[in-house]
């Protein structure tokens, strides 16, 4: 930095600086402080301790169930949106016609707000069930799919960017010399492409997880956890606790809080064992 723009680097980090700790650090460190308390407000918290933690723990009418899901949810939902967003970037990395309108039009859904993807995915899948007497609550297995369809649906298209970019970074001088060596696409897939858009599948497995853990408003619209609370996710049974159990404020903290620790461990293990194969490669 030179040293002319030193006086004012204060000046321009400090607005940021301020919106960060008012909306983001403060409500942080007091969501884990409110996590140990029994309260209905802010200022009439009382400390009991890992009280909350023990009864969210042992909460196994919706607590237990919810992270369950929410687990299936994930694995199957990460494993399928990244599948389909790298092969669709290998398809529309080569010379397809119209790759430029198909890249936008897979990216679109991305754009639309997840509680209005929500309504407008529980309006085709009912369109669909009733015509065999079903509704998309009527099994929990009929909301399970339509959450991972959905989530699918919304996330291909932006996944698919980033892969994109990667694929095109690949030299075509290094992908010319190993078909002249002999070797075949799929030789190619694994020994070349792959490993050299490990970053990129990085930055997708991290976003994919962190959203699929963290999905909310989808869950809501579509199934809001009907039937039962059987297709309930963490975030809506965290939400639930919070708004509709009187005298629950707290144990809802504490599942915020472990819902917390539980994806950021996740993230970090994945971030790192990606990353290896990143220093590997």
């Amino acid at each position: 930095m030179k040293p002319s723009t030193k006086g004012y680097f204060a000046i321009f980090v400090l607005p940021t600086l301020i919106a960060f700790l008012i909306a983001f650090l403060i409500p942080f460190f007091m969501g884990i402080y409110l996590s140990f308390c029994d309260f209905r407000t802010v200022t009439d918290a009382e400390f009991t301790g890992i009280a909350n933690y023990i009864a969210a723990i042992k909460d196994d009418t919706t607590f237990l169930p919810a992270l369950w899901f929410t687990v299936k949810f994930t694995l199957i939902s990460v494993i399928s949106v990244n599948l389909i967003s790298f092969s669709l970037a290998l398809m529309l990395t080569k010379s397809v016609p119209l790759t430029r309108f198909f890249r936008a039009v897979f990216f679109m859904p991305n754009l639309i707000g997840g509680i209005v993807l929500g309504y407008i995915w529980q309006v085709i899948i009912n369109g669909i069930l009733l015509n065999f007497g079903y509704s998309i609550t009527s099994k929990p297995i009929f909301g399970f799919w339509g959450l991972v369809v959905l989530f699918n649906w919304q996330l291909i298209g932006y996944l698919m960017v980033i892969y994109i970019a990667g694929i095109s970074n690949i030299s075509p001088d290094i992908l010319e010399a190993a078909r002249v060596d002999g070797a075949g696409s799929f030789t190619i897939l694994r020994k070349i492409t792959i490993p050299s858009v490990m970053p990129s599948i990085t930055i997708c497995l991290f976003l994919s997880i962190t959203n699929a853990f963290k999905m909310f408003d989808q869950n809501l619209s579509l199934t809001a956890g009907a039937p039962s609370d059987k297709t309930q996710m963490l975030a809506l049974d965290i939400y639930n606790t919070f708004y509709s159990r009187i005298g629950e404020e707290g144990v809802a903290q504490a599942k915020a809080v472990i819902f917390f620790v539980i994806v950021a461990v996740i993230s970090l293990l994945q971030l790192r064992l990606t990353k290896s194969y990143e220093v590997e490669n």
